[in-house]
């Protein structure tokens, strides 16, 4: 019975070591070639899209901007105790670690034709030769360690077996480590490459540069313009597409008098502007930061539906993704004086790939999940109810217009602080509206106006700051903004679901006599 045991141990720690080469192969392959989407990725991207509304909300509320990175690990510990267990069947006989690779091939193979821009052929004997390397190092690993199946039961397991197999699977695992980074450091290099040889076109309207007015430069407090490389990122790309923008093209269709077709070098050719815009989440809880501005570059949205012509009757603009992803608004927020953008450019550099390149939408005053697409490929004009974006069905609201905000980053809550004077500072957000004023109360005292930033724009957050006075203890601090319409936030805790949060965003700290 023991030596049954261990003979089982032996091969589920072999059928490990299979799905490590296995997945090391396939990234390998995509790394190779583009026309082999990463295996990982694909079907990490299904199981976004089959995931119900609540796990997803779970994962951005829980793990932020690394949801992404979570599920990744996740696909990979499946993966492993997958092969562990099939090792394990195969003690005896070869057959179940044999149907297990060819069925996850063919699910791989499935997952990764459903990307843009994959071979069929390529796919398909891409992955066959990864499963048989994933089959071949579980014969491979068995037999290193301790022989056929029946000399591990026949006989005790040694130390040298066991030895054997600990420097088999470390051996495997460097290897696949070595092909996972290599793969995925080519298809990023493919990306960059084709960023660097880009360059932004000078836009016919130049925002001025912020000043002392419009950046208190508080330490604590996110800078009034975030880089790309800070800028919160949301989305339901497992792995941020790569995009040739030679191929790349934008079609505008639907509810138009004529189809328009456009490349990238057309798009950039256009006269393209600057505008200051807030963009956030509608998962963000009150008080966290899935919310930034930017300086955007691009092509008023309003000029592309006036080439291809608005029909009577058109209520709905659809922005699609290259890797699915579908929004949808009410068409007035691309037609009107909000300046929507199809933004190419990011803080005057070419839009990252991780924010959209080669074109995203930008729409000042709607959360991202209605209007914010990335890697955009296609415009749709309809009607409100012929169709719902992705995020509807799954429970959220269907007009998701931006609430009025603010947030104290300056302490932090439950930070320990020198009693006496104090400058507290934060942000506030109103796209659209603009912020009136801000307000901040320590413990149950007045609320006292804060000194707020000059604004960049009515669509860009401004920073506010507030000198106060702490006796030595705890105390409880909040903040409260006035929008242009004069609406003050209220206290009422609502949650993001279905339409964003609402209440104060309250701390506590403590002042210690020094």
């Amino acid at each position: 019975m023991e030596q049954d045991l261990r003979a089982k141990r032996f091969s589920g720690w072999a059928g490990v070591a299979g799905v490590f080469t296995a997945m090391g192969a396939t990234e390998l392959f995509a790394g190779v070639s583009d026309a082999v989407p990463s295996a990982i990725s694909a079907i990490g991207t299904y199981v976004i899209d089959i995931s119900p509304a609540w796990l997803k909300t779970f994962a951005i509320s829980a793990f932020g901007t690394a949801d992404k990175a979570v599920l990744a690990i996740g696909i990979f510990v499946v993966s492993v105790v997958i092969g562990w267990f099939l090792g394990k069947a195969s003690v005896a006989t070869p057959r179940p670690i044999i149907i297990g690779f060819t069925v996850a091939g063919i699910v791989g193979v499935a997952a990764q034709l459903t990307q843009p821009g994959a071979s069929a052929p390529l796919v398909a004997a891409s992955t066959m030769i990864a499963m048989g390397l994933g089959i071949a190092t579980w014969f491979g690993i068995k037999a290193w360690a301790g022989g056929t199946s029946r000399d591990i039961t026949d006989d005790d397991v040694t130390d040298m077996s066991r030895r054997r197999l600990i420097v088999g699977l470390a051996g495997v695992a460097i290897v696949t480590a070595v092909a996972i980074s290599i793969g995925r450091g080519r298809i990023r290099g493919r990306a960059d490459a084709q960023l660097a040889a880009l360059a932004l076109p000078e836009p016919v309207e130049i925002q001025l540069d912020p000043t002392a007015a419009n950046d208190f430069d508080l330490a604590g407090v996110p800078p009034i313009v975030v880089g790309g490389a800070t800028f919160y990122r949301i989305d339901t790309a497992l792995v941020v597409p790569t995009i040739d923008p030679e191929e790349w093209t934008l079609t505008i269709k639907g509810m138009v008098d004529r189809e328009v077709v456009l490349t990238y070098d057309q798009l950039a050719s256009m006269p393209l502007v600057e505008r200051y815009i807030t963009l956030a989440c509608v998962s963000n809880k009150v008080g966290d930061d899935l919310v930034g501005n930017a300086l955007w570059t691009g092509v008023f949205l309003r000029d592309l539906l006036e080439m291809a012509g608005v029909q009577p009757g058109a209520e709905q603009v659809v922005g699609r993704s290259i890797d699915g992803f579908t929004v949808g608004f009410p068409i007035g927020a691309a037609l009107d004086d909000r300046d929507a953008l199809v933004a190419i450019g990011m803080n005057r550099e070419i839009l990252p790939a991780n924010h959209g390149f080669p074109a995203r939408l930008v729409v000042p005053g709607l959360y991202g999940y209605v209007s914010a697409t990335k890697w955009l490929t296609e415009i749709e004009l309809t009607t409100w109810d012929s169709f719902d974006g992705y995020w509807i069905p799954r429970g959220w609201s269907k007009e998701a217009p931006i609430k009025t905000q603010s947030r104290i980053d300056r302490p932090r809550n439950r930070a320990k602080i020198e009693a006496g004077s104090y400058t507290f500072g934060g942000v506030a957000w109103a796209p659209t509206k603009g912020v009136e004023f801000v307000e901040v109360r320590i413990d149950e005292g007045p609320w006292v106006l804060a000194e707020v930033s000059e604004p960049l724009s009515e669509n860009a957050w401004v920073q506010w700051k507030f000198d106060g006075e702490l006796s030595a203890g705890k105390h409880v601090v909040s903040v409260r903004a006035t929008d242009g319409t004069g609406f003050t936030q209220t206290e009422a805790k609502v949650s993001p679901r279905p339409d964003g949060a609402e209440g104060w965003h309250t701390i506590e700290v403590t002042a210690e006599e020094v």
